[in-house]
């Protein structure tokens, strides 16, 4: 063969190579964007709370591109909210291995850690999505992390809750648990306060009503109780906090 023919062919093959490997980033590259594009129809599913069609787009922009960290954490809050829990953990590990850096799904991850009584490894995830400076509210994982705790370890809890706070003075969540954790302390004076900053902010909700009921009876203030006791029964009839209600009154 001559050396021109040779060269020739060398050329064919290199220019075949590089088409080939052209057309395989090209499709990379759209599995990617496809990807993201199901990641957000997914999300857009879950905040509807439609499971079923939220869990198929999901999956797809999984498959599309498994490195997307974006659509492992929407997926594990998916299965988790349809009690499936070992799917969930698993999805949740992978997105913070793809991106430790997400403070959304470390707090996510580790509210679900918290759920299943992992507190310990659930509180490094906590830690880390707050150390995190771009993450635009640490409230909410400072405040999940003080939730966590209550049980366990009230004065840490609190400490969590109060750096919650500091963050945000408004966040109704954080008002709420130092309320709870108040009153549950004996300091139904205090309860009174977080809840009165939290209605300034928030709806009330079953909880924070039956809460109410229980400061306002502690404190004596019969008017209150019965004004907390309307609302919960009027706006939240079939509530469990509603249910309570009516058996304290026997």
């Amino acid at each position: 063969m001559s050396a021109v023919k040779t060269t020739l062919l060398c050329l064919v093959g290199f220019t075949l190579a590089a088409c080939s490997n052209a057309a395989v980033r090209q499709q990379e590259e759209q599995l990617i964007k496809s990807s993201q594009l199901n990641t957000e129809l997914g999300l857009a599913y879950l905040k509807e709370r439609d499971l079923e069609l939220a869990l198929i787009k999901l999956t797809k922009a999984v498959e599309q591109d498994p490195k997307n960290a974006k659509a492992q954490a929407a997926i594990a809050v998916v299965y988790e909210n349809m009690g499936r829990a070992d799917k969930a953990d698993g999805h949740y590990i992978r997105s913070v291995e793809l991106d430790p850096s997400d403070s959304y799904a470390r707090n996510a991850y580790a509210v679900f850690l918290c759920r299943k009584g992992e507190v310990d490894m659930a509180m490094k995830h906590f830690d880390a999505a707050v150390d995190n400076p771009l993450y635009p509210q640490p409230e909410v994982a400072l405040s999940n992390a003080g939730q966590c705790l209550r049980a366990r370890d009230p004065a840490l809890a609190e400490k969590y809750l109060r750096a919650a706070l500091r963050k945000n003075p408004q966040f109704a969540q954080a008002l709420f648990q130092m309320s709870r954790i108040s009153f549950e302390q004996g300091n139904a004076l205090s309860a009174r306060g977080y809840l009165q900053r939290y209605q300034a902010v928030a709806k009330p909700t079953p909880q924070t009503l039956w809460l109410g009921i229980q400061v306002e009876r502690e404190l004596g203030d019969r008017n209150a109780v019965a004004s907390y006791s309307q609302l919960l029964e009027g706006e939240y009839p079939d509530s469990e906090e509603a249910r309570l209600l009516l058996e304290s009154k026997r």
